[in-house]
């Protein structure tokens, strides 16, 4: 059990939830749309994914312990364990494509986590950014093994489109997962201050680092009226799905943050951006099924 709350298993279920929905609930879906990757090839990928950010999980948490079960030598050789693996599984599969080079995706959502976990977690915004950064790349990641080693001139506008849409999203997972971190620091401003961990908490106090986050918050929430407005707006079951399961939990998060004070107050925002990215997932694949059945 203490292994799991290490490598934050929730996490880990939920990336592996968000990858097989883009693929079985979006790309399988795209009519005429080729995949580099067959089933149990990207079930690798997902492996090797979730091997690379298990790693990070346990390293980032195991620092964070107030008492430590594991010295640092062993803690290193299982994060570099895993890292090993997550990388070996991403090279034996763009050496397979044929596009070796493909690997240097997983590497850089590697060293992105490594240089979080051993200096930059303790510079302002920094790691915030990094940690968001490195969980949005699970994303691209797809892309990079499923499109890249197919595009053809013939279909490269296609592969594009695609690509694209799935940079929306990543877009909207940054910033979420940014927020999100900022809402970790508002609930461990006392553990990170003696951590010496430079959180925006502690820089300008908790009042102000809660403006912050709320006015930071509306950016997201602005993206969603737009992007609905923009592209949505003929289809009526994504529209309303995302009013109901997105747009509103946002509001909702909103009015909370306002007012929160107690670790338990924190605690409840982070589940509640939790379930954001949870329905921003399945959104996806309604928005697909919206669209094949709207002719």
């Amino acid at each position: 059990m203490k292994l799991l709350n290490l490598i934050s298993f929730k996490n880990l279920l939920l990336i592996a939830f968000g990858l097989l929905v883009f693929r079985y609930g979006f790309l399988d879906l795209q009519s005429g749309l080729p995949l580099a990757l067959n089933h149990w090839k990207y079930l690798l990928m997902v492996l090797a994914t979730l091997l690379v950010a298990a790693a990070g999980f346990f390293i980032t948490n195991y620092h964070t312990e107030d008492e430590k079960t594991l010295s640092e030598g062993k803690a290193y050789n299982i994060y570099g364990g895993l890292t090993l693996i997550g990388v070996g599984i991403g090279y034996y599969l763009s050496n397979d494509l044929g596009k070796p080079i493909i690997v240097a995706v997983l590497i850089i959502t590697a060293a992105i986590i490594y240089l979080y976990a051993s200096s930059l977690k303790q510079m302002l915004i920094v790691g915030n950014l990094i940690v968001a950064t490195a969980v949005a790349m699970s994303i691209i990641i797809i892309g990079v093994y499923n499109l890249y080693p197919v595009v053809l001139p013939h279909n490269k506008v296609y592969l594009a489109t695609i690509f694209e849409l799935m940079l929306d999203y990543t877009l909207f997972v940054f910033i979420i997962t940014f927020i999100l971190t900022l809402i970790y620091n508002l609930r461990d401003t006392d553990t990170d201050y003696n951590n010496g961990n430079a959180t925006l908490p502690i820089a300008l106090g908790k009042e102000r680092a809660i403006k912050v986050t709320f006015f930071l918050t509306l950016i997201p929430l602005a993206l969603l009226v737009y992007y609905g407005n923009e592209y949505l707006i003929h289809l009526t079951w994504a529209i309303g799905y995302g009013l109901l399961f997105v747009v509103c939990p946002i509001i909702y998060f909103l009015i909370k943050l306002w007012t929160a004070k107690t670790s338990k107050d924190f605690n409840h925002l982070t589940v509640i951006l939790k379930l954001v990215l949870f329905f921003t997932i399945i959104s996806i694949a309604v928005i697909t099924y919206n669209i094949n059945n709207n002719a």
